[in-house]
């Protein structure tokens, strides 16, 4: 079975000098006016109590640079805006902030009868025409919209938003429970355990050695009453630690995608908790070892493969108590008689001896058939 799905392919972008500066430009004017209507819309609800519902056209006027790029790359910056409010006053999220220069640098333009177009070795866009690419996946189907980014790194790369055809994966028979975790990443409900790789641990010592030097040019630079931007020592030694940080994201994307598809390839349902990280990183001590794992993007990655290749995934109540319930007869431990330095324990109502994790997912994987089968009873008899 075929299914339509809206894929992102990540591609290098080799710009040359005259490119780099429209490119520069084109996140210099979209910042701006990000930031602009951003501060118009908070002067006059203060003013009026009401939302200003201001547009980029307005804008060009008093600054005519703003025609100097793609026009629809501002007016993704308004409907991105419009998002951001609505996230806030509908779903809670926070309020939309300032954009600040060289973080993120990036805008986004879509495809208009070919604008946005690829050859065997270049993309072409709005405005700049044809830049040379490397393309490390063949790209079929319609582009509907193309993202520009500038790393910290210096390097440039354009996320291609495509329409595209996906054959769902045959059914394998099988389904799966995950238990997340920090020493081991994932405990599977047959008993795998996937070691976690911690890339950030691995090159920590690098990337404090780097970071030392950073500042010290910085303090170095400071004492001479040179502005940063004007140091060449400093603006060479920030593109190292850039450098270090992109070789940490990118082995760990690459992980958790290989990782993320095996796992959809062989089961049919992936059950797996709905972990509050964001609240779990306020715990100082293990913030840094809970981000490197990656959680919650691994979590996304396994959504929308399970979408795109017809399998399922459940996710289960973060209260729900599968570490302290015995997977054999359900018996329920207090959690003083299952403190979190015990890793194994025997059950005091069967006896069964109980690695804590591997029970864990196993009792991830029980609840989520039982969730699985009553959304499959709900969709079939229409009930609420």
């Amino acid at each position: 079975m075929t299914k339509q799905i809206l894929k992102a392919y990540k591609v290098r972008l080799y710009p040359n000098d005259e490119q780099q500066i429209f490119f520069a430009k084109s996140f210099g004017c979209t910042r701006f006016i990000w930031n602009k209507m951003l501060a118009d819309k908070i002067d006059y609800y203060q003013a009026t109590k009401t939302t200003l519902n201001n547009t980029p056209a307005q804008y060009k006027k008093e600054f005519e640079w703003l025609k100097e790029v793609d026009s629809l790359a501002l007016a993704n910056v308004q409907q991105n805006l419009r998002v951001a409010y609505n996230k806030f006053f509908k779903q809670g999220s926070g309020f939309p902030k300032f954009k600040k220069k060289g973080i993120k640098d990036s805008y986004t333009t879509n495809n208009q009868k070919g604008t946005v177009a690829v050859t065997k070795n270049t993309v072409k866009l709005p405005k700049i025409g044809h830049i040379n690419a490397k393309f490390p996946d063949k790209i079929n189907g319609l582009i509907k919209s193309a993202t520009i980014s500038r790393k910290p790194s210096g390097k440039y790369f354009v996320s291609l938003l495509v329409e595209t055809i996906v054959n769902e994966l045959p059914k394998s028979q099988s389904n799966i429970g995950i238990d997340l975790g920090l020493t081991d990443f994932i405990v599977l409900s047959d008993g795998t355990k996937v070691a976690n790789p911690k890339f950030l641990a691995k090159l920590q010592d690098k990337l404090a050695r780097e970071q030392k030097i950073l500042a010290k040019r910085r303090a170095a630079a400071k004492a001479d009453q040179r502005k940063l931007s004007e140091s060449r020592n400093y603006q060479k030694q920030k593109l190292k630690v850039a450098k270090v940080y992109e070789k940490i994201t990118n082995k760990r994307a690459d992980f958790l995608h290989k990782l993320s598809f095996n796992i959809i390839k062989n089961h049919d349902v992936i059950a797996i908790e709905d972990l509050n990280v964001k609240g779990m990183v306020k715990n100082h001590k293990l913030a840094k070892a809970i981000s490197d794992s990656s959680w919650s993007l691994f979590t996304t990655m396994l959504a929308y493969k399970a979408e795109w290749y017809g399998k399922e995934l459940v996710k289960i109540d973060r209260w729900f108590p599968s570490s302290k319930t015995c997977s054999n007869c359900d018996h329920l431990l207090t959690k003083a008689e299952l403190p979190l330095s015990v890793r194994t324990w025997d059950c005091p109502n069967c006896l069964q001896r109980n690695d804590r994790d591997t029970n864990a997912s196993i009792n991830i994987l029980n609840q989520g058939l039982i969730l699985a089968k009553h959304s499959k009873t709900v969709g079939a008899t229409g009930l609420a």
